[in-house]
């Protein structure tokens, strides 16, 4: 089996407990998943199959939540699943205000990722240091926030705004859900979190472990097309001999391609056969996902 599922992940699942029931499934062992989602998220988990796992490093990294964030409220883990430091009702707080305060956070901004989170400081995950109270700087990083958009906003002695946000790969909600709460001298923290969209996949064709499983007992579960999120990349269709030549590794003269393109590379019948490089007026391969003969 060669493709990808596009898996509506459960709440209070790991993105490895979704690999291993996967394979469970599938009865597979190669199975790998791209961006990963906490527990508490739920939504879109690109899964990979068989060798498909292998282009999970050319997908693309642009990724859109919805989320609910909190104000009043401050978080060991920054969302509702951690310990609360602090609990103060909020007064005189305006839509407005918030709309305002919003808009420090999209374009490129300075992050500083939560402290439970996976991201490695010394040899050692964030999660496992903070579990042990043991406190390290955290190294701020730069990420990109496309876009927010305000969906509902609830007044109360803990307010409530939902909101869709567009972001680039590496980017934490939950840190946006803190600092936004920073900003309005609030304190503030992630409620809920859903993943509509990831490395080209969407949650409105995203399927359950119910469906995959529905699927699998009446035979009509199919994988997703390996190239099926590698829209963003040019592609190139080659003649029977070079298909040939390319797919047993070798270089072969690129078409009209700028150097260093990454490109999904078919054969003429239009057979996906797997990614190539355009450098020097040549096409290499990079990645050889289906032999000729």
């Amino acid at each position: 089996m060669l493709g990808f599922l596009n898996l509506n992940k459960p709440f209070d699942w790991t993105s490895h407990d979704c690999v291993a029931k996967t394979r469970k499934l599938l009865q597979l062992k190669r199975v790998g998943h791209a961006g990963t989602l906490d527990p508490a998220a739920t939504g879109v988990l690109p899964i990979a199959v068989g060798k498909a796992t292998r282009l999970l490093q050319y997908l693309p990294t642009d990724k859109a939540y919805k989320a609910t964030i909190k104000l009043g409220v401050r978080t060991t883990t920054d969302d509702l699943q951690g310990e609360i430091i602090t609990q103060q009702p909020v007064t005189n707080l305006s839509l407005e205000t918030v709309k305002l305060a919003l808009r420090q956070f999209e374009g490129k901004i300075e992050q500083i990722p939560p402290s439970y989170s996976a991201i490695q400081v010394q040899g050692k995950r964030l999660y496992e240091l903070a579990r042990k109270g043991k406190t390290v700087e955290v190294p701020v990083r730069t990420v990109e926030v496309f876009k927010i958009e305000i969906l509902d906003w609830r007044e109360g002695e803990f307010p409530e705004v939902d909101v869709a946000i567009a972001c680039g790969t590496g980017t934490y909600i939950r840190a946006i859900a803190r600092d936004l709460g920073t900003v309005l001298n609030t304190g503030g923290t992630l409620a809920a979190l859903q993943r509509t969209a990831s490395s080209g996949f969407f949650l409105a064709d995203s399927l359950t472990f119910t469906d995959l499983e529905a699927q699998l007992q009446t035979g009509t579960f199919q994988l997703l097309p390996p190239d099926v999120a590698l829209g963003h990349l040019q592609s190139t269709h080659l003649n029977p001999t070079d298909a040939l030549k390319w797919c047993q590794g070798q270089r072969i003269a690129a078409q009209e391609n700028s150097d260093y393109e990454i490109l999904r590379v078919y054969a003429e019948d239009g057979r996906f056969l797997g990614i190539g490089q355009s450098q020097d007026d040549l096409l290499i391969p990079l990645l050889v996902l289906e032999a000729i003969s």
